[in-house]
Order: structure tokens, then C-alpha cells, then sequence
């Protein structure tokens, strides 16, 4: 039994039964439904379904990352229990978050000394957050210590490789990721931007292109290029939707069809609702290890 916990953000989006699996504990986001406040709780207070449903009838979302004093309660109860902790946060790229968790780190640093208390900018988000936190979870059941986690945490973790399609752009404009001219115009023309999550970890418009069909061909074709060992990658791969599970579905069954190799099935799952406050209904988003993000 290890003498540290891991941990990450809600916005890792898996699910709860695999963080509980794996044995890693997380901290919930919130999210506001008109004003409302929820806990990105991975589903258990709204259902995924039911909250995209909501933003396509017009409910708008937003969101509030976790602060420092929240931190400090989740932290603290660990400490308690003699466990040191390693805490893998969304990019600094997409929230100030990483910043929370540190400032909590330097409270309890000084009424803990001694103690280890690691906080990783992992540079990654959603299920590319999730997948870098299950690798995690996989060295310290080899028996790394929690120093040599976080060595090698810090070493991978631009090797976690994020592409993202979308087929609803409104949200995407809302988010000032895509001008009001250029959703309207690819709206128009159906194209379905293709982005990528960059080394700063902030999520980068790559290429347009016209029609979901080609995206999903595109996005397994990324995945040729850049995976590990190309199609003999033998890691694991994880999909995450918002309330498009069709095409979930297609990007898995040709990554499964093309990579023999992988570690296990292509894992799906659903952009939680932190995240899918944000990228809105009808994106879908691929992760893999391979070459190491230099731009």
C-alpha cells in the first residue's frame, strides 16, 4: 500500500467508478446552470445528457474553478491520515486552478512541515488530464514512490497527445476560440475545426474541414502520425464526447480497425460538465502517448 494518494481535477473527465478503480481521489469544478450553482461531479447531480440537452434549449453555462481554501479542506484530510499527496491539475493553459492548489501547498507546507505535497501543471485537460492521471496510477502500482511519480509525471506529460473535432461551432464563438464570422461561415460550409492542445497547454485551431466524415478519418489520421510507434502504438487510447456518442463510436471503431497493438479497448467516455460548459454539445476529442508536444 502506497504512503501517498493521487489526485486531480473533476475535469478529467472519467468516470467516477474508475477513479474509484484506480484508487484516485479527485476535487470537484463548479459549473452555473442561469446563475445556478452544481459541482462538476462527474454526472451524479445532472446527467450529462440532460445538461447538453439544457444548453441546446438555451440554459447558459459557466464556470468557477476551485480556490485555494477549497484546496486546502481536500488536501488537509489526507495529511491527516499520515498519506502524502501528488495532485495532477488541469492545464495552466485553460484555468488558474494549478495556482489554487499550489497556494494551498504553501498553507499546509507550513503546518505540515515535512511533508509532500506535489502539485503538476500537467498541461493537459479532460480525458488527456484523465489519461496521464491512469498512467499514474499504473506507476505507483509498480511501486515508484511518490518522488519518483512526480519525476516522471513531469517527464510525460507533453507526451500526452489531445486532438479535438467539433460539429456545433456556437460555443466555440461564445468561448472567443472562433470568431462570430467564422462560425457563421463554417457553419455554413459544415466545417468541423480540428484542434490540438499545444506544450503551453492551451487548446490551438489546427485545420478546417468540411464535414464530419472527413474529421473523423482526420483525427485517426493524427493519431497515425503522431502516436508512439505510429500503428504498432501498444498504450492506451481514451475518447471523450458531449452527447455525441455516435461519433464516439466511429473514431473508436477505426482506431481499434487501424491499431492492433493498443493496451485494451479505446476507452469512452463524456466531457464533463466543466469542460462541456465551454465546448457545448457535439465535440469529440481523442488522446494517446506518443511524440512530445513542441509547439
Amino acid at each position: 500500500m502506497s504512503d501517498y494518494i493521487i489526485s486531480t481535477c473533476s475535469t478529467a473527465d472519467l468516470s467516477k467508478e474508475h477513479f474509484d478503480r484506480r484508487n484516485i481521489s479527485y476535487i470537484s469544478f463548479h459549473f452555473f446552470m442561469d446563475d445556478k450553482e452544481y459541482s462538476d461531479d462527474l454526472g451524479q447531480s445532472i446527467p450529462f445528457d440532460e445538461f447538453y440537452k439544457a444548453m441546446e434549449n438555451g440554459v447558459i453555462t459557466r464556470t468557477s474553478q476551485i480556490n485555494a481554501f477549497e484546496f486546502r479542506d481536500y488536501f488537509e484530510k489526507f495529511l491527516k491520515e499520515g498519506k502524502d499527496i501528488i495532485h495532477l491539475s488541469l492545464s495552466t493553459g485553460i484555468s488558474g486552478v494549478y495556482n489554487s492548489a499550489c497556494m494551498a501547498k504553501e498553507m499546509l507546507e507550513k503546518v505540515y512541515p515535512g511533508r509532500k505535497i506535489y502539485v503538476v501543471d500537467t498541461r493537459g485537460a479532460s480525458s488527456g488530464l484523465g489519461l496521464l492521471t491512469d498512467i499514474a496510477a499504473d506507476l505507483r502500482d509498480e511501486g515508484l514512490t511518490i518522488d519518483e511519480l512526480y519525476e516522471k509525471t513531469e517527464s510525460i506529460k507533453l507526451k500526452v497527445n489531445h486532438w479535438f473535432f467539433s460539429t456545433d461551432l456556437k460555443y466555440y464563438v461564445r468561448g472567443g476560440r472562433i470568431s462570430k464570422v467564422s462560425g457563421w461561415v463554417g457553419t455554413i460550409l459544415k466545417i468541423c475545426p480540428l484542434l490540438n492542445v499545444d506544450k503551453a497547454g492551451r487548446l490551438i485551431p489546427r485545420e478546417k474541414i468540411r464535414t464530419k466524415a472527413k474529421a473523423i478519418d482526420r483525427i485517426v489520421q493524427k493519431m497515425t502520425e503522431y502516436a508512439e510507434d505510429g500503428t504498432d502504438y501498444d498504450g492506451k487510447c481514451y475518447i471523450c464526447h458531449s452527447n455525441c456518442i455516435e461519433d464516439a463510436e466511429a473514431v473508436k471503431n477505426k482506431i481499434e480497425n487501424k491499431f492492433k497493438n493498443l493496451k485494451g479497448k479505446v476507452e469512452i467516455y463524456s466531457i464533463g460538465t466543466a469542460i462541456g460548459s465551454h465546448t457545448g454539445p457535439g465535440t469529440v476529442a481523442l488522446f494517446f502517448c506518443g511524440k512530445e508536444r513542441n509547439e
